[in-house]
């Protein structure tokens, strides 16, 4: 969604204030508000400002009728302020946020990207959010939306739009009740309390909870549980070629402190 970048040019004196130093600077300038309240104060060289506020809790734009302005940006003890010594070039820039290219919006044929975690439109306020492990695919959903891989346990693929398809059910289908607790042979639930995750339906009497998997199952542990590749074990370009029995080497138990895990060497 678009949202204005406030850009001011010119002699300008800076001064920065913090825990009691300061300091003070004067030169042409280029100063960038953006819709975050970040403020930047940028010179003629490198990429880096030469004074910055990140993400200030307020911002205060004043301008005069001789063409001047001042700005002043807090952040808890941290002050900003920046005011033109002349006239200065004043100018209001729409932005949003940019990303990869990943689809086209089917509310408004704008364009789609990913971006800080999300699916975003350029043109419109649609917004997706996804795993923060999502792979991008190639198809499209039949509402138009891209669709994403994800791997919890086994690889899912599903629209980036949860109320189109919705990544919880989908694993629920394949993962509850797939197995049994270990403490009292009830079967093992995928609920959702902030993050999914195996809970014995015995609960509150048998307590046992296990992480749901982020990696790939690859078989059955010696406790009835399943077993998982382990991270470090992810294959080389050599390995991803082979089948996929050379991928469940060394893997661990979902119960991390299972005794039939063998240890990491």
């Amino acid at each position: 969604m678009t949202e204005p970048v406030h850009v001011y040019a010119g002699d300008c004196a800076t001064s920065y204030s913090a825990d009691g130093d300061s300091r003070r600077q004067r030169g042409r300038v280029v100063v960038v508000h953006k819709p975050d309240d970040t403020v930047l104060v940028h010179d003629a060289e490198g990429y880096q400002p030469v004074e910055w506020l990140t993400r200030a809790n307020a911002v205060h734009r004043e301008t005069d009728g001789d063409g001047g302005f001042a700005l002043v940006a807090v952040k808890d003890g941290e002050r900003l302020r920046v005011e033109s010594r002349d006239d200065a070039d004043r100018a209001s820039h729409g932005a949003t946020a940019a990303g990869t290219e990943v689809g086209t919006c089917p509310d408004c044929d704008g364009t789609l990207v990913r971006a800080r975690g999300a699916v975003i439109c350029l043109d419109c306020p649609a917004e997706y959010g996804l795993p923060r492990d999502a792979a991008m695919l190639d198809s499209t959903c039949d509402c138009g939306l891209p669709r994403m891989a994800v791997e919890r346990g086994a690889r899912f693929e599903v629209c980036v739009d949860r109320d189109c398809e919705q990544l919880d059910e989908a694993i629920r289908e394949r993962f509850d009740r797939e197995w049994s607790c270990p403490d009292c042979e009830s079967d093992l639930r995928v609920l959702r309390e902030r993050t999914l995750f195996f809970r014995c339906e015995g609960y509150p009497d048998c307590e046992t909870t296990f992480a749901l998997p982020d990696r790939e199952v690859v078989g059955t542990c010696e406790c009835g549980l399943p077993q998982v590749r382990r991270a470090d074990s992810s294959c080389t370009d050599d390995a991803a070629r082979a089948d996929s029995s050379a991928r469940a080497t060394d893997p661990r138990c979902l119960d991390s402190e299972c005794a039939e895990t063998p240890e990491t060497v």
